[in-house]
């Protein structure tokens, strides 16, 4: 059971950073990113071919597309999914669900349907005791990388005058914008921010194992679970709601490779039947 629990703890680490982005976005702008998982595929490409391109170690590689990540996150909220934004969220779903499809098939041209990864080096080998569990020490870095990026966020909302733009703009948009916030300039921000934890994400599932074109749509649906199940924009809600996907997941394969999708999915119902609004609904 120890080992259980460590190793879903570990899973869970990766799905909160696929799911803080998409929390994020939610939380400033109410806008739900249907093509969440394939940025983050699209991120993972992104950082095979720039480490072979460089012969650069990963952790550099994820240096150099983090900014990009922010300016691509910018330039698409500005430009694109601003004007989506309003009382209706059909628009947004729609034109996101178009951007999967593009990044998709733009994908398949360029690498081809084969399965590819990003060599971590001896950090994907290595492994750390723990009593009678073993955790490899990239799926411990992973964790600890999605604690310090929840902790972040946290304290960018509460304590940093970005984060104060970003809750008034989340909370009344109009009054936000007579007190001279500019809602266009900051949700571009929040987005450029997302798309950063989208970029880490991406580059550390391909490090973790191995990514392919068509892995889009299911990561999307582990992020969506692990936000619904924290309460929609609340990072910590997200941060808990993902490990308990995990921990759900892994007592599933321990009883057959087959359950533990189905695992998360059972457990994901049974918190929307228990508690509709999510473990930790959004106060902030």
């Amino acid at each position: 059971m120890i080992d259980i629990l460590v190793q879903g703890l570990m899973l869970g680490g990766l799905y909160a950073l696929f799911a803080l982005g998409q929390s994020l976005m939610f939380g400033v702008m109410r806008l739900t990113n249907t093509a969440q998982g394939d940025f983050i595929i699209l991120a993972g490409f992104s950082a095979i071919s720039l480490a072979a391109a460089t012969g650069q170690s990963p952790g550099f590689t994820v240096l150099l597309i983090a900014p990009a990540a922010f300016i691509v996150g910018y330039l698409l909220q500005r430009f694109v999914l601003n004007g989506t934004l309003g009382r209706d969220p059909l628009p947004s779903l729609v034109v996101t669900f178009g951007l999967a499809i593009i990044i998709q098939n733009g994908l398949l041209e360029v690498y081809s349907a084969d399965p590819r990864s990003l060599d971590a080096g001896a950090i994907a080998l290595d492994s750390l005791s723990l009593g009678t569990a073993a955790v490899g020490t990239l799926p411990l870095l992973i964790f600890g990388i999605a604690l310090a990026s929840t902790i972040a966020l946290q304290a960018l909302f509460s304590f940093t005058p970005l984060g104060r733009s970003f809750r008034a703009v989340s909370d009344d948009r109009e009054a936000a914008r007579l007190m001279g916030i500019r809602p266009a300039i900051v949700y571009a921000q929040a987005t450029g921010l997302a798309f950063v934890l989208i970029a880490i994400a991406g580059a550390l599932q391909a490090m973790r194992t191995t990514v392919s074109p068509a892995d889009g749509p299911l990561l999307l649906l582990f992020a969506f679970e692990a936000v619904i199940m924290g309460g929609m924009g609340s990072f910590w809600g997200t941060l808990l709601g993902a490990l308990l996907l995990g921990v759900a997941q892994q007592v599933g394969f321990r009883f057959d490779p087959g359950w533990g999708i189905w695992f998360g999915h059972l457990t994901f119902l049974f918190v929307l039947l228990v508690r509709p609004q999510g473990l930790f609904p959004k106060t902030r």
